[in-house]
């Protein structure tokens, strides 16, 4: 098992430099050099993608191709929301377990810069009118019609990011789970603030040099480290930022997920595979889980599938040495943190006698998450998954849980083992 990332690179209103298949490709070139097997090796490529753009469909394979994995490679595409990138882990994983194939390239790559605009209906009636006119009569007749409204497509982004069976934004569900649990203003902002000193602490440390690998544009700017990161951070200036979603609400855009452009890969192998290759593995896959719940409390979705790990293999909070619970808004975590100590909710929910218990909280996120990294959809599942065995092995801590809430109402989870 092996892995690396891009840089994840804050999107600033504008397309990033690098599409789905790009920062897939920049990604891996260095990790496949480094193996001691070719390329074309693999059994099987699976990539996580939320936002697949019109020109890479399939973007598992458009990227494969370009690594040199050749022509006879198959590959596939998965989408789950922000759990794409997990998806991916967690069918190589299957495949292997179940005496299928050896040895996956599974990860993860999302451009959220690069997510379309999207032309209203009647923009796009006028527009067909106006292509399907055949004498410069009836275009002038349709060119009478144009409405400047039309000029004003919507980011489709805003649309993604929304629930189309709850109506609401992700920030909104964000705002109730924060509402249902008591996480105030202060807790969010000063758990964001916690998030940029942990990254900026680990980008000093040299703590992700062997996890992240530099990008280059075609433009010849270098990308190498996470540039969302805001160390100097201030519970003043956080104060300052007004509500995103609700006008008295807890949400803003300093103490939420970052949008971000990045890719992640990771090598997946049987015991065969590391034999026959001579690997050397760096952690293993012990379970995994899957659960959901309402869409409009999406960010509890941790709660549902991270605790089936820890009943089937009999532990306790305690015997979990690192988690990395995806950021996706600093309430969102916190308010998992809280459902885990409410003997209501581990009651009702979750089917347990009582509260599970407390997170320690330095074992949480140890080396910040999200909130200052930025959270390129299809990517963080299998981010949150590389970086829980790196910071494992760097730790010395043995069991890990990555664990993301998925928007749409879903929650995964995945229980790893350090080597």
């Amino acid at each position: 098992m092996d892995g690396n990332r891009t840089p994840f690179i804050k999107a600033r209103g504008k397309p990033g430099p690098f599409s789905p298949a790009d920062l897939a490709v920049q990604c891996g070139r260095p990790l496949l050099m480094r193996q001691p097997f070719a390329p074309d090796a693999f059994d099987e490529v699976i990539l996580g993608c939320a936002n697949q753009v019109a020109g890479e469909m399939n973007v598992a394979r458009v990227a494969a191709l370009r690594m040199g994995c050749g022509d006879e490679m198959p590959a596939h595409t998965v989408h789950r929301n922000c759990g794409s990138g997990m998806q991916s882990l967690d069918e190589a994983y299957r495949y292997i377990a179940h005496g299928d194939m050896e040895l996956v390239l599974a990860g993860g790559t999302e451009a959220l810069s690069r997510a379309p605009l999207i032309l209203s209906d009647e923009a796009t009636a006028w527009l067909a009118k106006f292509q399907g006119a055949k004498t410069a009569g009836d275009r002038a007749k349709a060119l009478r019609k144009f409405n400047l409204a039309y000029l004003s497509p919507e980011i489709g982004l805003k649309q993604g990011l929304t629930d189309p069976i709850s109506g609401l934004a992700m920030g909104q569900t964000a705002e109730e789970v924060a509402h249902r649990f008591g996480i105030s203003r202060w807790q969010a902002d000063e758990y964001a603030m916690e998030s940029h000193r942990r990254l900026a602490r680990a980008q000093e440390e040299g703590w992700l040099d062997n996890e992240v690998e530099p990008m280059f544009a075609p433009d010849g700017t270098v990308y190498d480290h996470d540039d969302g990161v805001r160390p100097d951070n201030n519970m003043e200036q956080l104060g300052k930022l007004k509500p995103v979603f609700e006008k008295y609400g807890n949400v803003t855009a300093g103490n939420s997920s970052q949008i971000t452009d990045g890719a992640c890969w990771i090598i997946l192998a049987s015991e065969e595979a590391v034999e026959k290759h001579g690997l050397t593995p760096l952690a293993k896959i012990v379970d995994s889980d899957w659960a959901a719940l309402a869409p409009e409390i999406m960010g509890l979705g941790p709660t549902v599938s991270a605790t089936p790990l820890l009943k089937r293999g009999e532990l306790s909070l305690g015997d979990i040495d690192v988690w990395e619970l995806n950021e996706a808004f600093a309430a969102q975590v916190l308010g998992c943190l809280a459902a885990w100590e409410d003997p209501g909710f581990c009651r009702d929910v979750l089917g347990l006698d009582g509260a599970l218990g407390a997170v320690d909280r330095e074992k949480l996120n140890i080396d910040g998450g999200a909130v200052s990294l930025g959270h390129p959809v299809g990517t963080s599942g299998t981010r949150i998954v590389l970086h829980l065995v790196n910071a494992l092995r760097r730790t010395g801590g043995k069991r890990g849980i990555a664990t993301e809430c998925i928007g749409g109402g879903q929650g995964g989870a995945m229980l790893v083992e350090a080597l």
